[in-house]
């Protein structure tokens, strides 16, 4: 965790309230805070779908974690979804504003053959966010 933001222009920055998702990130022990898309769809956000390394503020405590951040893949709506696993945090988030920065980004989105591969892809993920966000 980092306690505290440096001033630094990034250049996406996104903000909304946690939701519900559909858990499957925390099935595979990877829990995901899932962002209202509202900010998005209001600004009419074009953001690379994939796999980011950023950060996450929780506005709350003010609270900075690194961050994997997903752009993609679409949910029972049809929507886009935005969700990003806090490195380090432990809790609930749920209904609490939270800021996502995009620092690099990682890789396009792609299927795997099962949830192994899948877990095992995003501890990999994690490894690399760890080396960029100081």
């Amino acid at each position: 965790m980092m306690n505290q933001m440096k001033h630094q222009n990034f250049k996406i920055e996104l903000s909304g309230k946690v939701i519900h998702g559909d858990s499957y990130g925390k099935i595979l022990g990877f829990p995901t805070a899932n962002l209202d898309r509202r900010e998005y769809v209001r600004k009419k956000m074009k953001i690379r779908l994939g796999v980011w390394a950023g950060r996450v503020r929780i506005d709350a405590n003010n609270k900075l974690y690194k961050a994997g951040i997903t752009i993609g893949l679409l949910d029972k709506k049809g929507l886009i979804k935005i969700e990003a696993y806090l490195i380090g945090f432990q809790g609930n988030l749920y209904g609490q504003k939270i800021n996502l920065y995009f620092d690099k980004y990682l890789r396009p989105l792609k299927r795997f053959k099962n949830a192994d591969a899948l877990k095992s892809q995003v501890e990999k993920d994690i490894i690399i966010i760890k080396k960029i966000i100081k």
